[in-house]
């Protein structure tokens, strides 16, 4: 809690109206964000109001905040302006800050008689180096796809000292490589071949297509029928290159494809850059706690293209950016030409966008020891459900019972998107007597809550309050737990897992309707997960519980043995395996019974257990 706050709401109580930028300043002074509004005295007070809903980010910078000043400006198109220039001057540590540290890649072609397509991180040995590329990726998927249509060699085999020596390899025989190896091929025609690939490389396909399309005429004009057939089928392996990837397109002559993906504390913005019709290159950038995506979305993209010709002539981005025009304009500014700005919900921008989440997702991935799947279906799921950030630790239960006997529930959890099998809990019904499931699962949740409100609680798995919780039922199971929450004052999304005829998920119920979760793949898969997982942990419960049930009744059945002592039995022999090995002696022992009866009761269990 900052202290600071009545001060900071007093003083911005009689702030201008007027747009500007605002700097809070920490209790050394020191400047930790700059932002800009275009209206003063609203924005800087949603930052110090009582009850305010900050995200993890916003609320520790608010924090340490000890004071701010402001420059106000004629307009929000100043405003914006100026605060980039102050952000590039000032770096503070609570604004998104770029940091690009990243090696360099090249695409290497060998100094040799038969020269190699290589991907290299240094420039080591004779040859020529394509480049520099700040995409590893990037470099190694066109080395790749060039060797793979020019059909070249991959192997380690030296040409020409090779020449004959062994039989072709599986890469021939697939078509994948043009049999070097055999010595058919001699040098010039090889480096013509090597000549067109560099073309392919610099120019993208378009360029690469015309140029054999004119050599194929040629061939076919000097009736040389055997040349003009490799040259078609080169053409063909370009054009199916381009038809099967995202790598290249023609229409992408200069742009920029930028998306994010959030987990947690962390945040990872992707661009994809596409230049001549071809994927040139791609980098990412790794935050810390995520603020709203429009937000860092429109903060990175300013600081990003801070360079005037780093800037596209296209940038489509995930989400459409609070004040696109206003960007765009300063943009164009840099660039000295047009820009243009553009968010695609459908069709091949919708792919590439998803290509670039795809990969900010894997990057975000390896920082959190965590799939790309993972974090993918945690941030739908977080979307479809209308919830600030990803639920990263999820709580759900189900109830399962026989009629109005063996009435338990369960409790599983998961953290990350995979289960956290030590925070599992296992409840018995203890206060409703007859089968209500309604009423059973208020009981669960009023119970398992008191145990997160009892100080005195060390249980990690009641101790931490969940960031979402599934009920394995319909709106009813919601309706039923709501106002026990609401009492206890906890503050936790709510939703029910809904299943079709087949015992099959189909869909989310809230209070009053239900959401389709069968178009988001991602999200409905997670969900059938943690629906199946609650189902097996409470069933698999119940069915122990009434095995237990149903032997103490047996037991009760020899005469001098009632509940009390069946029950230390069952307390004293936890598995079936080892009531069977018990002797006489440690039954009487654990009963409290005399040697003969201990002996009956161990011949019962022998033939009944």
């Amino acid at each position: 809690m900052n202290e600071r706050l009545p001060y900071l709401r007093e003083k911005t109580s009689k702030l201008t109206l007027s747009p500007g930028v605002y700097r809070m300043r920490d209790k050394n002074n020191e400047i930790i964000y700059i932002g800009k509004a275009k209206n003063l005295r609203n924005r800087v007070s949603s930052y110090f109001r009582e009850n305010p809903d900050h995200t993890p980010k916003v609320a520790k910078m608010v924090s340490h905040v000890y004071d701010y000043d402001f420059i106000v400006t004629d307009s929000e198109y100043e405003a914006l302006v100026l605060e980039c220039s102050m952000i590039k001057q000032h770096m503070p540590k609570y604004n998104i800050l770029l940091k690009d540290d990243k090696g360099y890649s090249f695409i290497k072609i060998s100094d040799e008689e038969y020269p190699r397509i290589t991907a290299e991180m240094q420039k080591t040995g004779k040859g020529k180096f394509l480049g520099p590329y700040t995409s590893t990726f990037v470099t190694k998927q066109t080395v790749e796809e060039v060797n793979r249509v020019f059909s070249l060699p991959t192997c380690r085999r030296k040409f020409p000292a090779d020449f004959g020596k062994y039989r072709p390899c599986l890469n021939f025989h697939i078509k994948r490589c043009m049999g070097v190896c055999m010595g058919k091929i001699d040098g010039d025609e090889y480096r013509d071949i090597i000549s067109q690939a560099e073309s392919y490389i610099r120019n993208g396909s378009e360029a690469s297509v015309e140029i054999l399309t004119e050599q194929m005429n040629a061939a076919a004009e000097e009736l040389d029928f055997e040349l003009a057939a490799r040259l078609r089928d080169r053409i063909s392996a370009i054009k199916r290159a381009a038809d099967g990837q995202k790598i290249i397109d023609e229409d992408m002559r200069d742009t920029d494809v930028i998306a994010m993906a959030q987990n947690g504390e962390n945040s990872c913005i992707a661009v994809l850059m596409y230049r001549n019709g071809r994927l040139f290159d791609r980098s990412e950038y790794d935050f810390g706690a995520p603020d709203s995506e429009e937000n860092m979305l429109e903060d990175f993209a300013l600081q990003y293209y801070s360079d005037g010709e780093k800037i596209p002539r296209e940038v489509i981005i995930e989400e459409e950016l609070p004040d696109t025009e206003m960007i765009e304009k300063i943009l164009r500014e840099r660039k000295g030409g047009a820009v243009d700005i553009s968010s695609k919900k459908r069709g091949k921008g919708l792919r590439l966008i998803m290509m670039a989440k795809a990969n900010a997702e894997d990057s975000l991935a390896i920082k959190v020891g965590r799939t790309g799947k993972e974090i993918a279906a945690l941030e739908a799921l977080g979307k479809l459900l209308g919830l600030p950030e990803p639920p990263l630790y999820i709580e759900a239960y189900d109830i399962s019972n026989l009629g109005s006997s063996s009435m338990v529930a369960g409790m599983v959890v998961f953290e990350n998107g995979r289960p956290l099998k030590k925070a599992y809990k296992r409840f018995s019904i203890k206060e409703t007597k007859i089968q209500n499931d309604y009423a059973s699962m208020r009981e669960v949740l009023e119970r398992r809550f008191r145990h997160f409100k009892d100080d005195s609680e060390t249980d990690e798995g009641f101790s931490r309050m969940p960031d979402l919780i599934l009920l394995d039922g319909g709106k009813g199971q919601v309706n039923a737990v709501e106002p026990i929450l609401r009492e206890m004052g906890i503050d936790v999304p709510l939703f029910g897992m809904v299943k079709d005829g087949n015992h099959r998920t189909r869909a989310i119920a809230t209070s009053g309707s239900e959401i389709s979760i069968s178009g988001t793949k991602s999200a409905f898969m997670l969900v059938t997960r943690i629906q199946d997982e609650v189902h097996r942990f409470s069933i698999t419960y119940q069915r122990k519980k009434h095995a237990k049930q149903s032997y103490e009744a047996g037991l009760t059945q020899i005469k001098g043995i009632g509940e009390k002592k069946a029950q230390k039995l069952f307390s004293a022999f936890k598995t079936r395996e080892e009531f069977r090995k018990a002797t006489a002696e440690e039954i009487a022992k654990a009963a409290g019974i005399n040697i003969s009866l201990a002996e009956e009761v161990a011949e019962y269990i022998r033939n009944e257990l």
